[in-house]
Formats: structure tokens, C-alpha cells, sequence
């Protein structure tokens, strides 16, 4: 176990394992590249350390160069990032070579693939000692991969934490929080909000849901409250980052906690993506998405029975329970692709007891935490 600033990081990939996942890249490359006099370009700052080992091992000549991303026009950036700091040679008709330490969510990568075409070069190939399946959603080819690894936060081998870790000879991934985070989906009148209230004491969770942190911001005129509310006085949607940055606020209200029902959030692949990057950024995930599944009509019969004395009109007009129920699934067939894609989706049966029901998602958050 190591420390860096404020994280502990505990090993994750040995020297032995980096080493092998080198010498397999570099048979590729010498097999294709031996006579062909390549320029290999490593993205510094991470790359460094593969690179040198790559290049040591190629068995024919070539060029290197290091190099950074660049956002220049003249003195002045220009915030798009337009070309590569450093490289001196000419690329037209060249065989390229971009080596990379990780690739995760190739944002890099489509701006370089850019250069690349623009230089005219005859060819070029991206290999890269770390490749994160799960985080890379980009077009641009990643030829050869060395180490498919989880979406995790990792340090070593050139890869840092806030400057630190670089030097390391081996790899290590930020030490995760045993928590569990689940998001909780039910369609109107499944009975999620009576779940969510046993489920949070039952494993001793904070419950989160978007409406009631919407309130709480508004009602103290917290800075993000004044911000949600300036959007929907104009009748807007409040955008992702604003809400985000709520339920972050929210998670570090309750620092130390044993984890969170989610309740509400995400309603987008997007704010999935940005909720998994903060969960990462403090050790932990999502652990699954559970949906609360019943069939349509008895909600629509649910929520009718429900109307006669819950005083909300939206209970009380079939049509618009229907729209409702129609709306949730729009949503919720999204994340429920996103989840199932990781292995996360649990669908559990919506109909019985409500006591029948918490045994049900009970049996799903118990094999979670085994």
C-alpha cells in the first residue's frame, strides 16, 4: 500500500506483467515496421516511460519524438487543441507510430487522429500499454493494446496522481472504499419511495433523491439552488452540470457513509458517465441500477386507487399516468442499457407485499456485498 497526497493507492499490476505486455507490443511492431523507418511520437507526460522501453526494444532504425498537446494560434490559445508541441519532423508520406500510456476516453486520441490526416502521413498506428474498454466510446482505432483493464484510477509507470506516482516500476489502483451505491428505478406507483425508506435503514445508506436536494438548494438559496432556480423560473431544464455538481455536494454532506441510494439520478447516459467519474474519484462505483418491474396496468390501477386520496392530479387521470409510465421507460431504457452493458442491471418483480418486495431486492444488494 502506498500514499500520495491524500489517496492510498494498493498495487494492481507487477513489473513482470508491464514487461510482457511490452515485449508482446514490440514483436508487433518489429514484425511490421523492421524496414519501414518509422516515427514513433509518445503523448508526454505519461508516456515516457513505455516509450523508452518500446524503443529500446525496436530492432530497426527510427525517429522518436515527444510530444505535448498543443492550443496555440500564434501567442495566444485559443482553447481547441490544434497541434502537437514538439514534434520538429515532417510526417507527409511517413509511417507513424503514437505510442500512449493509457487510453481511456480518447479524447486525445480524436484530436491527434485529426493532426495525423491533416500532416498527410502514409500510415499511423496507436499502441497503447493501458486500454480501458469501458471508458473508451471514440472511433478512432486503437491497434495495439497491452493491458485491458477496469475503469479504475491508476498510478505508475508514468501515469501520476497530481504529479506523483510517475517513477513507479509497477502499477497501482486507488484503494476502494467498501461501500454500496445503488441506483434505484421504479416506474410511478411502483412503490420505490416506500423501498428506498426501509432499504436505507436496513443497510444503514443515505438516501438521494434529486427532487428533495432540488428543494433543499432552493429553499436555502444555496448558490446551486439560485442557479437551478434561474433556469426553471424561464421554464429551461436545469443542465446536467448544475444538477451534478448537487448530488456531489450531497456525497460529501455525508462523507464516510456506508453508501447511497440514488433515487432520481441519473436520467441520462451522461450524467451516468459524470456519476461513475465522481464515484470514481472517491474510491468506490455504482454497485447496480435495480428497477422495481411491474406490468402497466396495475400501476395505472395503482395509481387511480391512489388518487382518491392523495389530492394529486396526476393520479387521477388515466391518460396522463399512461404518458408518465410511457416516459419512464424512454428513460430509463437508456440506462438500463448503460447498466446492463457493465453487468449492473438487476430487474426484480415490482408485484406483492411490500414486505415480499424488500425481500426481493434485499436477496439482489446482499449477493452485492458479499
Amino acid at each position: 500500500m502506498i500514499k500520495l497526497h491524500d489517496l492510498e493507492f494498493e498495487p494492481f499490476i507487477d513489473e513482470e506483467e508491464i514487461n510482457g505486455a511490452i515485449d508482446k507490443i514490440s514483436d508487433s511492431l518489429n514484425s511490421e515496421y523492421l524496414d519501414k523507418k518509422p516515427v514513433f511520437i509518445g503523448v508526454l507526460n505519461g508516456s515516457f516511460m513505455f516509450a523508452s522501453e518500446v524503443i529500446k526494444r525496436f530492432k530497426g532504425d527510427c525517429e522518436i519524438s515527444f510530444v505535448k498537446m498543443g492550443s496555440y494560434e500564434g501567442t495566444e490559445s485559443t482553447g481547441n487543441v490544434n497541434t502537437l508541441l514538439g514534434l520538429n519532423q515532417d510526417l507527409k508520406g511517413r509511417d507513424v507510430i503514437l505510442l500512449e500510456d493509457i487510453v481511456d476516453t480518447g479524447n486525445t486520441l480524436v484530436e491527434i487522429d485529426k493532426i495525423l490526416k491533416k500532416a498527410e502521413v502514409r500510415s499511423y498506428k496507436v499502441a497503447t500499454l493501458f486500454f480501458k474498454p469501458e471508458a473508451y466510446k471514440k472511433n478512432v482505432p486503437v491497434h495495439i493494446k497491452g493491458i485491458e483493464i477496469p475503469n479504475k484510477f491508476i498510478v505508475g509507470y508514468g501515469l501520476d496522481y497530481d504529479g506523483l506516482g510517475r517513477n513507479l516500476t509497477q502499477v497501482y489502483k486507488r484503494k476502494e472504499t467498501k461501500m454500496t451505491n445503488l441506483v434505484l428505478f421504479g416506474p410511478p406507483g411502483a412503490g420505490k419511495g416506500t423501498q428506498a425508506t426501509i432499504l436505507k435503514d436496513k443497510y444503514d445508506l443515505i438516501h438521494i433523491s434529486t427532487g428533495d436536494v432540488f428543494r433543499f438548494n432552493i429553499k436555502n438559496n444555496t448558490e446551486l439552488g439560485i442557479s437551478a432556480k434561474s433556469f426553471m423560473d424561464k421554464g429551461q431544464l436545469v443542465p446536467d452540470e448544475v444538477t451534478i455538481n448537487m448530488l456531489n455536494a450531497e456525497v460529501e454532506r455525508n462523507e464516510g457513509a456506508n453508501g447511497f441510494i440514488f433515487d432520481g439520478f441519473p436520467r441520462t447516459e451522461a450524467q451516468a458517465v459524470a456519476l461513475s467519474a465522481y464515484l470514481e474519484s472517491k474510491g468506490t462505483e455504482v454497485h447496480a441500477m435495480i428497477a422495481l418491474e411491474v406490468e402497466d396496468e396495475i400501476l395505472v390501477e395503482r395509481l387511480l386507487e391512489r388518487g382518491k386520496t392523495s389530492g394529486r392530479p396526476d393520479d387521477a387521470d388515466e391518460a396522463v399516468i399512461r404518458n408518465r409510465i410511457s416516459i419512464y421507460y424512454k428513460e430509463t431504457a437508456i440506462l438500463k442499457n448503460y447498466y446492463q452493458k457493465q453487468d449492473k442491471y438487476f430487474g426484480v418483480d415490482g408485484v406483492g407485499s411490500i414486505h415480499e418486495i424488500t425481500e426481493r431486492l434485499s436477496g439482489v444488494i446482499d449477493d452485492l456485498m458479499k
